[in-house]
């Protein structure tokens, strides 16, 4: 940066004088250099210009320090507590964000977590002493309430926040009241995304939040939302729901979709020459869910008090798909056997469609019920 000032030309000679008795070595013509400043005698009248150079480097870089400050503010101290395979896949995420990492595990992954740049504790009392802002549990469904049961709580500052990503929504929350104190902060979420469909990136990715217990405190709410602040950053689609919602909704989809490829897994499908599109989502399904571990299965079968109840409407819906099925071979036949002696009769019966859950309506449709007078099809579905 370059500042130009007017010097007076009484305080400009006073200042050729000091110059030139300070330097009474050099030449005169490389002094007179030196003087460059000193105005001409003939122009008392004019002031002169003074030019200094200021380093344009200033002391104080006001917007650089709002930013450092604003970004220090939302960094979070995210303690992982099971580095596996979904713990690190968020790690990867959250440290790329500018959060710094600790990560804690039963089995070794030191090497992992220095690669990617977070802080590894073999000791879960060490992770405690240094104070997270959040500890997220990436444990399995059958081992959380073990591993909360284990930590050191007493270690952490009284308003820590707790964080849960598993699959089972109501389990956790329940878990979470349970044992931890109050003055301890509760959010239960699901990211409904893995390595495999997050892999390249989060957007429009549904994530599920429900915030069970949150403090009154402006940091506490503010460290809440900083949080959630990861995963819209990245594009995902926010969707704040209780946890007893949400279980309703997963076990007729997620856990029937579990199922069902576990399922076709038994089948032991095979890729043929002339896979149709929908034989393809059919393969890409087993996949997908094979990779999951059986423990993950059953944590949202043992865990999801709605599961069952899938269970039970998928067996009565192949029932009912069997007996549809057997019952036009049966008209077929009879047809066979007695030709047009039967025309004119009564018309058999439509089998209804699966009821919706908890709405009481029977599977199979009255004796009185016919075909004109159930003209939608029997159907009381979608």
């Amino acid at each position: 940066m370059i500042s130009i000032s007017s010097v007076n030309p009484t305080a400009a000679a006073a200042a050729t004088a000091a110059t030139s008795a300070a330097v009474p070595s050099i030449q005169p013509q490389r002094r007179q250099q030196l003087l460059f400043l000193s105005p001409p005698q003939h122009h008392h009248s004019r002031r002169c210009l003074t030019v200094r150079a200021i380093d344009a480097a200033q002391p104080y870089d006001y917007e650089a320090q709002l930013n450092q400050r604003f970004t220090q503010s939302t960094r979070l101290r995210i303690a992982i507590v099971g580095f596996g395979n979904f713990g690190q896949f968020l790690a990867k995420t959250f440290i790329r964000q500018g959060h710094t990492v600790y990560a804690f595990s039963r089995s070794n992954y030191s090497s992992i977590a220095q690669s990617m740049g977070a802080v590894y504790f073999s000791d879960v009392h060490d992770l405690c002493e240094n104070h997270p802002d959040v500890i997220l549990l990436c444990t399995s469904i059958l081992s959380t309430e073990q591993v909360l049961k284990s930590l050191p709580l007493q270690r952490l500052r009284r308003n820590t926040l707790f964080v849960d990503v598993l699959s089972v929504k109501e389990f956790p929350k329940n878990i979470f009241l349970q044992v931890l104190p109050t003055h301890f902060d509760i959010l239960c979420t699901h990211p409904m995304f893995g390595p495999e469909s997050g892999k390249y990136s989060w957007q429009d990715l549904p994530f599920v939040y429900d915030k069970v217990r949150i403090g009154d405190e402006d940091s506490r709410l503010k460290r809440v939302d900083n949080f959630l602040d990861i995963f819209k950053k990245e594009g995902c689609r926010m969707v704040e729901m209780s946890c007893s919602k949400h279980d309703r909704y997963a076990a007729g989809s997620q856990f029937i979709t579990h199922t069902m490829g576990r399922i076709l897994e038994k089948l032991e499908l095979e890729d043929t020459p002339i896979n149709t599109r929908g034989y393809e989502t059919l393969l890409d399904l087993v996949e997908n869910t094979s990779s999951d571990s059986f423990d993950l299965y059953y944590g949202l079968f043992m865990y999801n008090k709605n599961a069952m109840e899938q269970i039970e409407r998928l067996d009565l819906a192949f029932e009912a798909l069997k007996k549809e099925l057997f019952g036009h071979i049966h008209e077929v036949l009879r047809k066979q056997l007695f030709g047009k002696s039967e025309e004119g009769g009564a018309q058999k019966p439509i089998l209804a469609k699966l009821p919706k859950n908890n709405n009481g309506t029977p599977l199979l449709p009255s004796p009185s019920e016919s075909v004109s007078s159930r003209g939608d099809g029997g159907g009381n579905g979608r």
